[in-house]
């Protein structure tokens, strides 16, 4: 027997007991021109909503394969820590990198935010098509983690419009904690004790927060968290984070 993972694709839309369904040009050229799965090809389909469906490929059609579902399974795969990350937008294409690895550590959701030291500037058709990339690049690291839940990615939003309205009053109940990364607060991640049973992490942009910034967080009920003595890149900070989390409080 192969010790090979089952290919595993992603289907954007409902699934059910013995369905056939029609999976997307993107699925299709995947499992057909890049894995060359025949008819016949056991495989798994999953569609961000917390289960895996084994299934059979019916029709090898390179633009529109069609698959047929078995029973769905709950693998288990989300931690029993609900993982939110709130990251300032960093230059260049380095969020791509922070999605990518914040869903493998299994982060509930993220949310892009638009600082004043946020070198990258996303407004209008440019940020819908960023949004669109990024969500792409989850389903991607869905697939390859083995994950079955689709975080959700907000759209771009402005860092004190969202601190103000952003995050709902269910964050605030017993259990739930807010940390904003901060290089000089006094309080570091491994004096936190008490198991919370979700979290957001606020990570700023390429020079930090501005002092307003700053405030308005501490106002809104955010608290300052350092991650040692070492100031990490933006793109490092958050993930770190969430490493460091699922390893105190998850399934790490």
């Amino acid at each position: 027997m192969s010790d090979r993972p089952l290919t595993r694709l992603f289907h954007d839309g409902p699934l059910s007991v013995g369905a056939q369904v029609r999976l997307d040009a993107a699925s299709s050229h995947h499992a057909v021109r890049v894995l060359r799965l025949a008819a016949g090809s056991t495989l798994e389909v999953f569609n961000g909503q917390g289960l895996r469906w084994p299934a059979r490929l019916v029709q090898a059609q390179a633009d529109a394969a069609l698959v047929e579902l078995g029973d769905p399974l709950d693998a288990g795969m989300e931690s029993p820590l609900a993982l939110h990350l709130a990251q300032c937008l960093p230059a260049g294409d380095k969020m791509d990198w922070v999605i990518e690895k914040a869903v493998e550590l299994g982060v509930r959701s993220i949310q892009p935010l638009a600082a004043r030291r946020s070198v990258l500037r996303l407004e209008g058709s440019r940020a819908d098509k960023r949004l669109a990339h990024w969500r792409r690049i989850a389903i991607a690291a869905c697939m390859q983690s083995g994950r079955d839940t689709l975080p959700e990615i907000g759209p771009v939003l402005d860092l004190r419009t969202w601190l103000r309205t952003g995050v709902d009053d269910a964050t605030q109940a017993s259990g739930r904690v807010r940390w904003v990364l901060m290089p000089g607060a006094s309080k570091p991640l491994g004096t936190s004790e008490a198991a919370p049973s979700a979290a957001w992490l606020l990570v700023g942009p390429e020079g930090g927060l501005d002092d307003e910034e700053s405030q308005a967080a501490l106002q809104a009920g955010w608290t300052p968290l350092r991650l040692g003595p070492r100031v990490l890149r933006t793109e490092t900070a958050g993930l770190a984070a969430l490493a460091a989390l699922q390893l105190k409080f998850g399934d790490f």
